[in-house]
């Protein structure tokens, strides 16, 4: 059996990655039933402050929420917490557990996400057996100050080297979004351009309008 055929396949089309200190509404259950219910076709829950009985019990009503809407959701850098609410992956950093570490964790049949910010960082995470990579930042933004900015002609050597799911991230909106027509990534990773919103859901159902609509044109 191929190592990858009993894994999910998401579509990453509108990948949110949740912030309590950013987000418009109250409770983080509140935030991502909103953006699932406006379109976003992936949640990764981010909790970089919580300790670990917080990020626990939060994960598991976000599960609740992403396994009754039908999302797929990806625990951010914490392996025993994606274990515990039996997430569908694990999103980790370049100083992160490796991800041949993670693999050997978490098994075959969850995915495993890795942030590259230039082609020798992806090219290291294909080799390790990454499922998909979040690459960027792509514009400065101000949930990572001190991220490496990513290029948009190294994003399109990393697309050209590497046929993995690419999803961008860092500063992507509404206005940024067009800039990456013809890039031939696989979706738009978004904080703040939803969960800040007033409306969310309406916030994400733009984005993916507006993303589906790049796409269709690329297509043509």
């Amino acid at each position: 059996m191929d190592r990858h055929s009993q894994r999910p396949t998401p579509d990453y089309s509108l990948y949110l990655v949740t912030d309590r200190d950013l987000m418009s509404c109250s409770t983080i259950e509140e935030s991502v039933e909103q953006a699932i219910l406006g379109g976003c076709t992936v949640v990764q829950l981010c909790e970089k402050t919580a300790d670990s009985r917080e990020f626990y019990d939060i994960a598991v009503r976000v599960r609740e929420i992403t396994t009754c809407l039908g999302v797929p959701l990806i625990i951010n850098d914490r392996v025993d917490i994606a274990l515990a609410v039996n997430a569908d992956g694990v999103h980790v950093g370049q100083s992160d557990l490796p991800p041949e570490i993670v693999r050997r964790i978490i098994g075959q049949d969850k995915l495993v996400g890795v942030s590259a910010s230039n082609l020798a960082e992806a090219l290291a995470a294909v080799e390790s057996g990454a499922d998909y990579l979040g690459v960027g930042a792509m514009f400065a933004t101000g949930t990572k100050t001190n991220a490496n900015i990513v290029s948009m002609e190294e994003l399109h050597e990393i697309r050209r080297k590497i046929s993995l799911p690419l999803v961008v991230i860092g500063g992507i909106n509404k206005e940024t979004l067009p800039l990456f027509k013809g890039s031939g990534i696989d979706g738009i990773a978004v904080v703040s351009a939803v969960v800040s919103q007033e409306d969310i859901a309406g916030a994400a159902r733009g984005l993916l309008g507006q993303w589906r609509n790049i796409m269709l044109g690329e297509r043509r």
